[in-house]
């Protein structure tokens, strides 16, 4: 599967499926069923100082709160003028909110190894702010290791009406240059990973899951950030795999898996102001019993009876197969103040397997579309 787009603003594109998976694959290449991280033994720099947390006082078993004593490792790392690596060993480890801010004056990349098990503190009165880790105002940033990052959302989802924020289990706030790999993050309160206000990140090898009934668990949530790629993944989670929300430019997803979670879709508000998602494209996917595999709905959320102003153009669908639980296998709802343009569609071979033997159909609304090779569901007309 390949996802990129260069511009988007004001709009919201998902990929995700509900109660099914998508299998990716690169151009020329098999997927296989799933993918699974690959875990590699980090290089040794022998000029390297390592910080182990346990020296600045963290506590294994899980029992007491050893945020404090994961900020001090940190800010001796960080103000290291040499290469700095923070390790967190094997063990469990009880943590509240974290911060890990830069900037740090040792060359770059700073490292952080979780080769432990991180537990939140599941009071959501405990997080003032929308992040549990948080890493922040970092140039150059490898988070790696072959670590659990628990969230023990299952422990306040029950509390979650649906208004309140969560906080993310990490979140990359105004980090250029980072990378986050091969971490294992299970059962977040909200996000599982957010990236926000930041550039060149890279999120690779990661496993990422959570019940497909937990609330407002997105896998990677991405917002006015430039330059992401996410591959070779697994996220199987309770709402969007991976969201890409406004303000977000060269963002790419490729050979990821994907599911339980909603559909890939792109969305818009009611009532949203003028802006643009543009030059975005879905190739080489493959859809397993999803529902309702194709969305663009301009009316999402919003009990607004103005139309969405956000203009969405140059949208490729190319060489997207497999089976939808759905009997609508395409539904294009554009605004009718800026219609959908150059929507192009190739090779779309999709089989209705749902409960009932239902016609399989397409529909659009202000939508210009482009057909090209076979179309299944038959295209609108």
């Amino acid at each position: 599967m390949a996802i990129t787009m260069k511009s988007l603003a004001n709009a919201l594109l998902i990929l995700c499926l509900l109660a099914a998976s998508c299998q990716a694959k690169g151009l020329g290449r098999h997927a296989p069923a799933a993918i699974s991280p690959r875990r590699t033994a980090p290089r040794r720099d022998p000029n390297e100082k390592v910080f182990n947390v346990l020296q600045y006082g963290a506590k294994p078993g899980g029992k007491q709160d050893s945020a404090l004593s994961f900020i001090r490792a940190w800010r001796a790392a960080c103000n290291y003028r040499g290469t700095a690596r923070l390790l967190i060993p094997m063990g469990t480890f009880l943590i509240g909110a974290t911060i890990f801010q830069g900037p740090c004056l040792g060359p770059v990349p700073i490292k952080v190894q979780i080769a432990g098990t991180l537990k939140a503190v599941p009071d959501p009165s405990m997080y003032e702010e929308d992040f549990w880790i948080l890493f922040e105002k970092i140039n150059g940033l490898l988070v790696t290791g072959t670590g659990t990052v628990d969230g023990q959302g299952n422990a306040v989802w029950k509390y979650n009406d649906g208004g309140s924020r969560f906080p993310s289990s990490i979140k990359f706030n105004h980090v250029a240059n980072g990378i986050i790999r091969q971490i294992t993050s299970v059962n977040p309160m909200g996000f599982h990973i957010s990236i926000v206000l930041s550039q060149n990140i890279r999120a690779k090898n990661l496993h990422i899951t959570a019940p497909a009934t937990s609330p407002n668990t997105d896998g990677i949530h991405i917002s006015q950030s430039n330059v992401v790629k996410v591959s070779r993944s697994v996220i199987s989670t309770g709402d969007d795999c991976v969201a890409i929300i406004q303000g977000s430019t060269d963002v790419s997803v490729k050979k990821v898996t994907c599911g339980p979670g909603h559909g890939f879709r792109i969305k818009t508000w009611g009532g949203s102001p003028p802006s643009q998602a543009s030059n975005i494209l879905f190739q080489d996917i493959i859809m397993d019993n999803v529902k309702r595999p194709i969305i663009i709905d301009q009316t999402y959320g919003s009990k607004s009876n103005s139309p969405s102003r956000v203009k969405i153009s140059d949208v490729r669908y190319i060489n997207i197969r497999g089976t939808s639980a759905s009997e609508v296998g395409v539904d294009l709802k554009c605004s009718e103040a800026v219609p959908c343009e150059k929507l192009y569609f190739s090779n779309i071979n999709l089989k209705y397997y749902g409960p009932k033997k239902l016609p399989f159909t397409s529909t659009c609304t202000n939508a210009k579309v482009n057909y090209v090779g076979n179309q299944f569901p038959p295209p609108c007309r």
